[in-house]
């Protein structure tokens, strides 16, 4: 199955998910249910934003975009992120209302079984969405999938409290529980962010892929003079690298392509979805540019 489909099933899942929290908490009266719903909802919601933003990143190059579409999915999840954010914030209050005003809370049996099954199913398809972001390198799909696992985490949270809530009457282990449940969700949602965002601002590579670049580029070492003006990207799926590749002046242009053309191939073996650019720069254009420096 492709990304979209399976960003669609997530989806599915979480429709299904929300409205029996939604329905169960209102009859418990639970607090702790009624936050999970609410995650669920924003998990839903990121669902719908990772599949519309994976159906458009995966649009090649156009007039209007000539470097395609990528970065639709770093904004995705960043979105999503914020989303979270504003879900714990609003679970913190709710519980703290609650440890003020203490309410009993009906059918925890019934709390629990939703629960559990809820995290039963977001589980499955948290490991099928997972598979499929790190085979397509999706930061929407990968967004999508940590939603789903912690949902998982924290409907096994509030079961846990639902059943001990059932066995020894302390009705403030549920806002107790929830206020927990909304500082984990957050967290995590910090860790996100830091991935989603920085591509937005053209943010470079990790250390570690662009050491291992450099190596490749500098396999061919014997065939070129130096390299500069190296940089790297990120938008999405795709990155990006290119630099400056100094040759000898009596290279013929062919032979100096066809170097290229292998550094670019060797490149796209260990990275999927590499754009490389290569400028190439003959021996004596790099000399007048060094004495124009030193004559500054």
């Amino acid at each position: 199955m492709n990304a979209p489909k399976i960003a669609f099933l997530s989806v599915l899942s979480n429709s299904f998910i929300v409205i029996l929290k939604i329905a169960v908490g209102i009859v418990t009266g639970s607090v702790a249910v009624l936050s999970e719903a609410i995650h669920s909802s924003l998990d839903l919601l990121a669902s719908l934003i990772a599949f519309f933003s994976v159906r458009l990143s995966n649009r090649p190059a156009d007039k209007e975009h000539p470097y395609g579409h990528g970065k639709v999915e770093n904004i995705s999840g960043t979105i999503e992120t914020l989303l979270i954010f504003v879900a714990g914030i609003w679970i913190i209050y709710e519980c703290v209302h609650k440890l003020l005003h203490p309410e009993p809370v009906h059918l925890p049996i019934l709390g629990i079984g939703v629960m559990v099954l809820g995290a039963i199913i977001n589980f499955a398809v948290s490991r099928v969405v997972g598979n499929v972001a790190k085979k397509t390198n999706s930061v929407a799909m990968k967004s999508n999938a940590l939603h789903l696992l912690t949902d998982v985490y924290t409907s096994l949270g509030v079961a846990v409290s639902l059943l001990l809530v059932s066995l020894t009457d302390w009705y403030f282990l549920d806002p107790i529980i929830g206020i927990i449940l909304a500082v984990y969700i957050m967290s995590e949602a910090y860790k996100l962010m830091k991935e989603s965002f920085p591509p937005l601002l053209d943010a470079r590579l990790s250390p570690a892929d662009e050491q291992q670049i450099v190596e490749i580029v500098e396999a061919y070492s014997d065939r070129y003079i130096e390299f500069h003006n190296f940089r790297t990207r990120q938008a999405g799926p795709e990155n990006y690298v290119d630099f400056h590749l100094v040759v000898s002046s009596e290279m013929d242009i062919a032979t100096a392509h066809q170097l290229c053309d292998q550094i670019e191939a060797d490149i796209n073996e260990q990275f999927d979805k590499m754009e490389v650019l290569i400028h190439l720069e003959p021996e004596h254009e790099q000399l007048n540019k060094e004495e124009e420096i030193s004559r500054g």
